[in-house]
């Protein structure tokens, strides 16, 4: 009878545990929906360069998630990155906002970050964002810093 009871309890935390480590996976997975959107409408944005970004990535505005990255396709006539976005209908944002990907920390996670203008009109669904900035790619930051170093070496 004690042997049953210890491997009862044995099994409840083992069960315990895969619980937890399902539960870690779905949160660094970006996978729970902690950000729940009732109605939303869509906004898109092209970028030269998007990064890391992926589909369900965070839109945020002044650090709070005001939508999701709903796709992520190429323009293969002006070959830059479009991305839409479903943003929540109780965020309305100024037609001269400015759209720019954003990294958490040092290496975290990339979301596309919203800077509200000052425009009176805002807007609708199925507009395209006009003012964006690209993901800082810090591989190029290192080479140009080092093709400048070397261009200053070579002047001297």
């Amino acid at each position: 009878m004690e042997r049953t009871v210890l491997d009862l309890w044995v099994g409840v935390f083992v069960a315990a545990g895969i619980a937890a480590l399902m539960v870690l996976a779905l949160k660094v997975g970006n996978a729970s929906t902690t950000f729940n959107m009732g109605e939303t409408y869509r906004l898109t944005a092209d970028f030269d360069n998007i990064g890391g970004l992926k589909v369900r990535a965070p839109v945020k505005s002044a650090g709070v998630v005001v939508g999701r990255v709903d796709d992520i396709q190429f323009d293969n006539e002006r070959f830059k990155a479009r991305v839409v976005m479903k943003i929540d209908r109780r965020y309305q944002f100024p037609k001269d906002t400015a759209v720019s990907i954003l990294t958490s920390g040092l290496l975290g996670e990339q979301y596309v970050g919203l800077d509200a203008g000052g425009d009176s009109a805002t807007l609708k669904d199925g507009e395209t964002f006009k003012i964006t900035q690209g993901a800082v790619v810090l591989e190029k930051l290192i080479s140009q810093f080092l093709y400048n170093r070397a261009a200053e070496g070579g002047a001297k």
